[in-house]
């Protein structure tokens, strides 16, 4: 941040509280894969609050602030905001502390129980937040998530064309992602956006949140880059949430359970191909370090979410023989280029 900017923020942090500048104290408090940052303030009363930079010249927190006040309302975890400067890009959240969920993520055991939790939390904002009011998750945005593989992971990462199976595939995972019920979908439900405070969870990073599948937050959390679940897990953590589904009416018994687990199937391997583009043009493009390494495990995803699609085998065999080979190779010669 620029010294101007960061007088700018102060002096508005200082506005809030009816303090001087110099009573301002704050602490970097991180950043994340879009050009947000984070602050920490202590006031002069010990209470602490969390300051997010958002340019808004990159970012616009608009949507951020109006989901907030929409999920509070409707009685879901997220920060409360206390105050907002959207021209300038400030606002002042709720402190949530320093536990992102996959810091409980200890071994198989709290993994578990504490992913029972997070899929429940999906359950209370399904069921609580409208989607009425959110940008619709429709087969345009599908289809340019989708093509980020292609063009980020493909020809601009490995330089090799997309196989002649992907058209296919790609109308496939869009079809069946439209074929689910739409409802609240955070759009990365994933451990690390997820604050563990006072026991609770709390929802975080929300601001592009859409109408869209019923599976996808379960997705982002099960496919997430934390952990691997093996084909018996996934599909009990999936049939435990489809029984809920279907007792609350999220899902009704049109839908069968071997038809469910389907769809999540392929709502996993349209996310792992999106997540592989992203992490692609994060490092080209956007110059961020450390995405390149995490590729294997979203690749690992991809194989366990086409292995249970066997229409698609054929494009489930290129990735094994020719995509992996040439991203585990093409990740050893950026590694060896960063030591030296």
């Amino acid at each position: 941040m620029s010294s101007l900017r960061m007088t700018a923020l102060t002096r508005w942090v200082a506005q809030q509280h009816g303090l001087d500048m110099d009573e301002i104290n704050l602490q970097e408090a991180g950043g994340d894969a879009s050009f947000r940052h984070y602050y920490r303030l202590t006031l002069p009363d010990g209470n602490t609050r969390i300051i997010m930079d958002a340019p808004p010249g990159q970012e616009d927190s608009t949507a951020f602030v109006n989901i907030a006040q929409q999920w509070q309302a409707g009685g879901l975890p997220v920060p409360h905001v206390f105050a907002s400067h959207l021209e300038e890009g400030f606002l002042l959240l709720e402190d949530l502390g320093d536990t992102p969920l996959q810091q409980r993520f200890n071994d198989p055991a709290s993994v578990h129980y504490h992913t029972h939790n997070a899929l429940t939390l999906i359950g209370e904002l399904q069921n609580r937040a409208s989607p009425e009011t959110l940008p619709r998750y429709d087969s345009d945005l599908l289809g340019r998530e989708l093509d980020l593989f292609p063009t980020w992971c493909l020809e601009r990462w490995l330089a090799m064309p997309a196989p002649s199976q992907w058209p296919a595939l790609r109308n496939t995972l869009i079809e069946q992602a439209l074929s689910q019920p739409v409802v609240s979908v955070h759009r990365d439900f994933d451990a690390m956006n997820l604050m563990v405070h006072h026991d609770k969870l709390y929802m975080i990073d929300f601001q592009d949140a859409v109408a869209g599948p019923l599976s996808y937050d379960m997705i982002s959390l099960l496919r997430g880059r934390y952990w691997r679940f093996n084909a018996e897990e996934f599909a009990a953590a999936v049939d435990a949430f489809y029984r809920r589904a279907r007792q609350d009416g999220r899902l009704t018994s049109r839908t069968r359970d071997v038809t469910f687990l389907g769809q999540c199937q392929a709502m996993a391997a349209q996310r792992s191909l999106k997540v592989l583009g992203i992490f692609c043009r994060l490092t080209l493009r956007d110059h961020k370090s450390g995405y390149l390494a995490r590729l294997p495990h979203f690749l690992d995803h991809l194989e366990d979410s086409l292995a249970a699609l066997p229409e698609h085998a054929g494009f489930a065999h290129w990735v094994s023989e020719q995509l992996r080979p040439a991203l585990v190779q093409r990740c050893v010669e950026a590694a060896s280029m960063e030591s030296t």
